[in-house]
């Protein structure tokens, strides 16, 4: 049995940290991405957490933000539009739509976007 929090995507732990990373710099880019729900599901927990270690604004916080987004333009992003437009929003701010299943491997698809 699995004690731990959160699922593995079959991946080592190294490997799951640079996909939710990557995911998570796409999603705050583009503000909605499309990929399977398990990994929506993840990604949702991973970049509420960035987003409200972000809404602290410390030099602690910005550190952790700065390991987990390594993108310049995405952090800037975070910090002058996403930031702002979250302050008084407790948490929830990615949501989730079902899509279906992908015709290749019938892996069920999910769209996720961060709500406006």
């Amino acid at each position: 049995m699995n004690t731990h929090a959160g699922r593995t995507l079959s991946r080592p732990t190294g490997a799951r940290m640079a996909l939710l990373r990557s995911l998570t710099v796409s999603l705050f880019r583009h503000e909605e991405i499309r990929t399977t729900v398990a990994k929506a599901k993840e990604l949702s927990r991973f970049a509420e957490g960035v987003l409200a270690r972000a809404k602290k604004n410390t030099l602690e916080s910005r550190r952790r933000v700065t390991a987990d987004v390594n993108d310049e333009d995405v952090r800037k992003k975070i910090y002058d539009v996403l930031v702002p437009r979250y302050q008084a929003r407790p948490g929830g701010c990615t949501r989730i739509h079902r899509l279906g299943a992908r015709s290749g491997d019938n892996a069920p698809v999910a769209l996720i976007r961060l709500v406006s």
